[in-house]
């Protein structure tokens, strides 16, 4: 594509995202100037080469043109976030203030990007493949019930119930978790449950009451917790609001389908293709579900401390404000990365 081409284009791309109405010859040529190059009937010509090309379209023969999907993608490539918004690492800086885990990080994060952009946040943080045992904590319920909270290096919780046959009293679950802490801690949890199995079926084990009410919590798993990637979305209700030239019956599909963790899992891990720290763009989102056709998705890949990974992305019409949205990922994803581990 010539120079004036590729400019011609990109206006119209942005006065379009400016709009989101047609957009006439004389319009581009008003912010281009007086020159014969930028004369309405100049225009004209280049817009008609640019529809034969596929990157306009024309609703109505008198209208203005539309860019399509493929005018998108173009004015897309020429846009690098050369760095985060103006003062805006100092407001993420102090919002984050308190966060002590990843998981909060991230349900703060899809919250900071939909207040940033207007649009769709997504936050996910995707565990390692083997966790690393930081510490455990033992809460005592009703009805014979522990509560089993393991943190492992990354920052990521997990919690969950496991009821016994007896109580157990408060003073005793907390014995047992400082034996956990102080034996497990840094070792990676399949490494720890199958150690802790074998202690526990050694012969002095029958003679040690710590170690019998410790297999009280071992037989029913009480470190099988799973670590399934966490995805927090906000802000779904502004795609309502859009002209995604959706009936109700494949909006209401849309909106299901963002319901759904793994649809959303997909969604990240499927388009966000660039390295880690580097922003991912891109447009059009139909090969994933036919009712995104007309949906970008921008995100980055960030990488958590403990060997897993972060992914918060920005998901809104194609339509949108791309430098801006992508400035304020960048600006998230940066902040995220400097959390404290």
């Amino acid at each position: 594509m010539s120079r004036r081409k590729r400019e011609v284009l990109h206006s119209i791309v942005r006065e379009y995202i400016e709009t989101g109405e047609p957009v006439a010859s004389r319009t581009i040529a008003r912010h281009r100037g007086s020159t014969n190059a930028s004369s309405p009937a100049t225009i004209r010509n280049v817009m008609a080469d640019l529809s034969d090309e596929g990157y306009l379209s024309q609703p109505h023969t008198s209208a203005g043109r539309v860019p399509t999907e493929k005018a998108f993608r173009s004015f897309v490539e020429g846009i690098m976030p050369r760095r985060p918004l103006p003062g805006i690492l100092e407001h993420l800086h102090a919002e984050f203030t308190g966060v002590d885990n990843l998981e909060q990080g991230i349900q703060l994060s899809s919250r900071i990007l939909t207040a940033l952009t207007h649009n769709v946040g997504i936050a996910a943080v995707i565990p390692a493949a083997s966790q690393t045992l930081d510490q455990i904590e033992l809460v005592p319920l009703s009805d014979r019930r522990i509560l089993v909270v393991v943190v492992t290096r990354d920052r990521i919780v997990r919690n969950r119930v496991v009821t016994l046959d007896e109580d157990l009293p408060a003073g005793l679950l907390s014995s047992i978790r400082n034996y956990v802490n102080l034996n497990f801690r840094g070792w990676e949890l399949a490494d720890a449950r199958q150690e802790l199995g074998r202690r526990l079926h050694a012969e002095n084990a029958y003679y040690d009451a710590l170690l019998k009410r410790v297999n009280l919590l071992h037989a029913r798993g009480f470190l099988d917790v799973e670590f399934d990637p966490s995805v927090h979305m906000d802000g779904a209700s502004y795609l309502i609001a859009l002209d995604l030239h959706l009936t109700r019956e494949k909006m209401r599909e849309l909106l299901q389908a963002l319901e759904e963790k793994k649809r959303i899992f997909q969604l990240l891990d499927r388009f966000l293709e660039q390295p880690a720290g580097e922003v991912s763009v891109h447009v059009g989102l139909g090969d994933l579900h036919s009712t995104m056709r007309e949906l970008s998705l921008i995100g980055i890949q960030v990488a958590a401390s403990g060997g897993g990974a972060v992914k918060i992305a920005v998901l809104g019409p194609m339509r949108m404000h791309y430098e801006k949205v992508m400035a304020a990922v960048l600006s998230v994803g940066r902040t995220l990365q400097n959390l404290p581990s």
